[in-house]
């Protein structure tokens, strides 16, 4: 919703925390935090769809701890503030780790009323190591090209197979970025955000992260308690399972939304004609697999890039309509277009798909522990598929350079916290990516933070999509601090509707809003 936002469906409000209003064209506060980084020269970089972006860079040292030693650059972007009230930078984070955040600037500017985005510098950036910040990754150029062995490990060749691709990708990443490694990691780039603060000579920054971008967020409030002025986090990351944990704890949530899928095909029999029975169709599902593994849909899809494909449905049902069709048009008719189609559009990994993975890699690897004995591997991810079928073996080696990573770990932070001021929680109850515990655990954590649930809504990003009800709280946050009243002894301090489902494509019935698609496009999938 772009309109002022007005009664917040329903729930009760207080305000929290307190507006700083300068006049637009006023000397900024003085800095916090030395040394001091430049201001950055802000060039318009405008495009069709934001044109008030602006581009800049700025130095930042490799090492924190070591100011004057090796510098690298950030690229930032702004949508700058021109309300006479001015309440400080908004920076923004779209999760990954790995995610560029320089369009998504943009995005929350405009979808935001504009009553509110226009008391603010809307500040995007690319994390270290990500797009057009310098240097960016690419470990091993192709890691994800088609067509990749089995990801189930059914015969020890396969399980082979794999691990040399892992393997190959761990030792690519420390032969050619030995010296970078050990500082792409989350506290480094709270730090960096710290350096943002810094040079827009901000005493205190709001903050609007999806995804990993909570975790982010709450590591930055860890490190800056006195430093946060607000904090909108959406799709909340449990900060108390990074990252092996995590990952487990998703498959098992990538499973029920994988049969939600099926369910709403069987519901849309006559668009789809694979019947109103979920466990057929699941059986279809998994015989195209099978019949994938032999026989690549246009020497492309196979069964890894088949679970590829489907993962974004698990993210934003906006997709499951043309995943159907995809589905549909293979075991109805024999016709492999479509699902090359859905995979090109879905699944495929390009160069910039190449340096999100090395980032993420490069991230969780370094924050927290992993497992270094393939057996041990082996055995979780297989008492796992016995659960989960649908993704298991896939995360376990999207993540499994970890086992092998040229550099040691981190510990992650733990990031209790009460010094801060009301911070704004966002969660659907059936997200598969970061499940409904996790926020509730953030929620406890983060001491007098406010939860607002989209109850039924399984879709991982739901703020500026569609629901209007949860955009008025976030609106209404941003406007003046404003959250909901606690009451009584629930999980969440306000519940919205979930949007209803869509609808098949043939049906010409829009079955998401266009900000949805847009948000789902620029927050990307794993994150």
């Amino acid at each position: 919703m772009r309109q002022r936002a007005a009664v917040l469906c329903g729930a009760a409000v207080i305000a929290a925390g307190t507006v700083t209003a300068v006049p637009a064209g006023a000397s900024a506060p003085h800095p916090v935090g030395a040394p001091y980084a430049a201001e950055p020269d802000w060039e318009k970089c405008g495009t069709d769809d934001y044109p008030s972006l602006q581009c800049a860079s700025l130095t930042v040292p490799l090492d924190h701890a070591r100011p004057d030693g090796k510098q690298i650059t950030l690229a930032l972007s702004r949508v700058p503030h021109t309300a006479e009230k001015y309440q400080g930078p908004l920076l923004v984070n779209p999760g990954g780790p790995g995610g560029s955040g320089l369009t998504l600037a943009g995005f929350v500017a405009s979808s935001l009323p504009a009553e509110v985005a226009s008391q603010y510098d809307v500040i995007g950036f690319d994390p270290r190591g990500v797009g057009e910040s310098e240097p960016a990754l690419n470990c091993r150029p192709g890691h994800f090209d088609p067509v990749r062995p089995d990801s189930v490990p059914t015969t020890p060749d396969v399980e082979k197979a794999n691990l040399a691709r892992v393997k190959s990708f761990a030792e690519a990443c420390g032969e050619k970025y030995a010296d970078v490694l050990p500082y792409i990691d989350t506290v480094s780039t709270a730090r960096d955000m710290d350096a943002i603060r810094r040079a827009v000579g901000a005493k205190r920054i709001n903050y609007f992260g999806y995804s990993y971008g909570t975790y982010l967020g709450a590591v930055y409030a860890k490190l800056h308690p006195d430093r946060v002025r607000r904090l909108a986090l959406d799709s909340v990351v449990d900060p108390t399972d990074v990252w092996h944990d995590a990952n487990l704890n998703q498959d098992l949530a990538f499973q029920d939304r994988h049969q939600d899928f099926l369910a709403w095909t069987a519901e849309h029999d006559a668009a789809y004609g694979l019947g109103s029975d979920p466990r057929r169709i699941e059986a279809a599902w998994y015989a195209m697999r099978t019949a994938l593994v032999k026989a690549p849909a246009g020497g492309k899809v196979g069964a890894s890039e088949l679970e590829d494909t489907f993962l974004p449905g698990a993210y934003y049902n906006g997709y499951w309509p043309y995943l159907a069709e995809a589905f549909a048009a293979y075991v109805n008719d024999g016709d492999t277009g479509p699902l090359v189609e859905a995979y090109e559009n879905f699944g495929a990994v390009d160069a910039g798909g190449d340096n999100g993975y090395s980032v993420y890699t490069a991230v969780e690897c370094r924050d927290a522990g992993w497992p270094r004995d393939w057996d041990e591997w082996r055995d979780t991810n297989w008492g796992v598929y016995e659960k989960a079928p649908f993704m298991v073996w896939n995360n376990a080696w999207y993540n499994a350079p970890c086992a092998f990573w040229p550099t040691d770990s981190r510990r992650p932070v733990d990031v209790a916290n009460h010094e801060l001021p009301p911070a704004l929680l966002f969660q659907a109850t059936g997200d598969a990516a970061t499940p409904y515990e996790g926020a509730l655990t953030a929620h406890r954590l983060l001491r007098g933070s406010r939860l607002v649930v989209e109850e039924g809504g399984g879709n991982h990003g739901i703020t500026l999509s569609g629901n209007t009800c949860l955009d008025e709280h976030l609106a209404a946050y941003l406007a003046d601090g404003t959250v909901p009243r606690r009451d009584g002894d629930g999980e969440a301090d306000a519940v919205c509707p979930a949007l209803p489902g869509p609808k098949p494509l043939e049906a010409k019935a829009a079955s998401t809003s266009s900000r949805g698609s847009t948000l789902h496009g620029l927050l990307g999938f794993r994150g």
